[in-house]
Order: structure tokens, then C-alpha cells, then sequence
């Protein structure tokens, strides 16, 4: 994230974590050696030393340390009072897919906003952290900041936000990793690409996400269960060669017998 032109303020933002937290770190990283500062003014930026990239090498191997990556949320909050020639002075104008209508697209708050004729779409930056509910309404009060915010500079009135369809919650998958090397795979349920350099699968819903990472347990649960059931068909089967076992027949004939129940 430092790499990326990121400041501390901003990680801090993206992870939902607090500013002092993300400066403890910061402080530890640069007491190692791993990171540098580059600039003497504020913002602060800082660059991966040699140290660090071989440390980061070394670790190349091993999973990021968030469970999911919540990007690409949007909340829509309809314009129900907008002023006359209301255009904010930081957006530009861009002609959508279709061609035949405009939106305007800026920045408020450090985050991307988009104004259409109906409403206003306030777009989140990218967050982490191990539980994608908490990461939502996270995104939600941020976007709800920012909306009011709106309201305050320019004496719009906007509804309720409601969440843009298709969010991305990203996890970390060392298959995607090795299939998005070479091509990205998409459908109505989610999709495996590099957004962020790494391979992850991005889920469109955060209850497919939970499920995709409970999948291993509930395999696990599903094998004891056939277990049990080898087991149980088992004793039965040897149930049945008692009871069926005639008094003076031959063994092999018996257990023909029992074959035959079995299958």
C-alpha cells in the first residue's frame, strides 16, 4: 500500500483502522528498515527499502493478513432537492457507455463521487478487514459522511443511499492467484483478476464470500458424516449375515448371500 503512493491517513481509511495505529506500525517498519520516508513534507510518503523488498520476497509466499477486501462499493442517494445550475466545481463531465447522457465525476472527502441527473453516487475506497459485514457498514457511514457533506456545500437534499448492486468482497485464493497470471474469469456470482496485484476471488455478495471461506469446514463435516454411514452399513451388513446365516451351509455361500442383500 506504501508502494502505491498510499499516505498513512489514507491507509488508515482504506483498512478502517485508527490514524495512530497505522503510524505504530509505520514507526516499527522504519526502526527495522524496511521503509523510508521520501518527502520531508505532509503529506508523508515512504518507499520499500532493499531490506524490505527482500523481506517481502521471502513472505511472497503467504497469504495477505485481511480475510476480505471490500472495493468497487457504491451507495446511490437520490436527488430530492437540487439547486438551480447545481454543478460541482471539481467534477468533469463524462459521456457514459450508451452515449446519450452525461455524468458528472469529482472528488468530496477524498473519495470519487459520480451526479447524474437522479442522483448522487458516492463510490468508497477499498477497506480490509476479517468480517465483510462490519467492512459494509464501514463503507456506509463513510458514504453517508460524504452526502452530507454535499448537502452542506452545495443545499442539496438527498434520500437514503442505497447500496450499488455488484460490490466486490475480495479473498485472497492461491488458485486465483496462479489462474490470474495468464487470464480472468467472470459470471453473476463473482470473479478472479489481479485488481489489486495479487490473485483474489471477488464475490458479488458478502454472504458468498463467508460461504466460500466456510467451504473447507462443511467438506470436512460432509467426509465424517459418509464415515459414519461406511460405518453404519457396515455393522448392518455383518447384522445381516448373522441373521441370514443358515446353520451347515458353507461359509462362501454365506457371504454370497450377504453380497446379494448389499447390492
Amino acid at each position: 500500500m506504501l508502494e502505491a503512493g498510499n499516505y498513512p491517513a489514507k491507509i488508515a481509511r482504506m483498512l478502517g483502522m485508527s490514524r495512530h495505529h497505522v503510524a505504530y506500525y509505520i514507526k516499527k517498519m522504519r526502526q527495522a528498515g524496511l521503509i523510508e520516508r521520501e518527502n520531508v513534507k505532509w503529506p508523508a510518503f515512504y518507499v520499500v527499502t532493499d531490506k524490505g523488498k527482500k523481506f517481502l520476497t521471502r513472505c511472497s509466499g503467504l497469504s495477505p493478513e485481511f480475510v476480505f477486501r471490500l472495493h468497487r462499493c457504491g451507495f446511490k442517494f437520490p436527488i430530492l432537492v437540487r439547486p438551480a445550475g447545481f454543478e460541482p466545481g471539481n467534477c468533469r463531465r463524462v459521456a457514459k457507455a450508451c452515449g446519450n447522457w452525461v455524468s458528472l465525476i469529482g472528488d468530496e472527502g477524498g473519495v470519487r463521487v459520480e451526479v447524474t441527473t437522479r442522483n448522487v453516487i458516492v463510490w468508497c475506497e477499498s477497506i480490509s478487514g476479517r468480517d465483510p459485514d462490519e467492512l459494509l457498514l464501514h463503507a456506509k457511514s463513510m458514504a453517508d459522511r460524504v452526502a452530507a457533506s454535499l448537502c452542506v456545500k452545495y443545499g442539496l437534499r438527498l434520500g437514503e443511499g442505497q447500496l450499488v448492486p455488484k460490490r466486490h468482497v475480495g479473498v485472497y485464493d492461491p488458485i486465483a492467484e496462479l489462474l490470474s497470471r495468464r487470464f480472468e474469469v467472470s459470471d453473476d456470482v463473482g470473479k478472479i483478476d489481479r485488481s489489486e496485484g495479487m490473485g483474489e476471488i471477488d464475490w458479488f455478495s458478502a454472504k458468498a464470500a463467508k460461504d466460500y471461506l466456510l467451504m473447507p469446514g462443511r467438506v470436512e463435516n460432509l467426509e465424517k458424516q459418509i464415515e459414519a454411514f461406511h460405518s453404519d452399513v457396515q455393522e448392518l451388513v455383518s447384522i445381516l449375515k448373522q441373521l441370514t446365516q443358515p446353520a451347515g451351509l458353507p461359509e462362501e455361500v454365506v457371504q454370497r448371500k450377504s453380497m446379494s442383500y448389499v447390492t
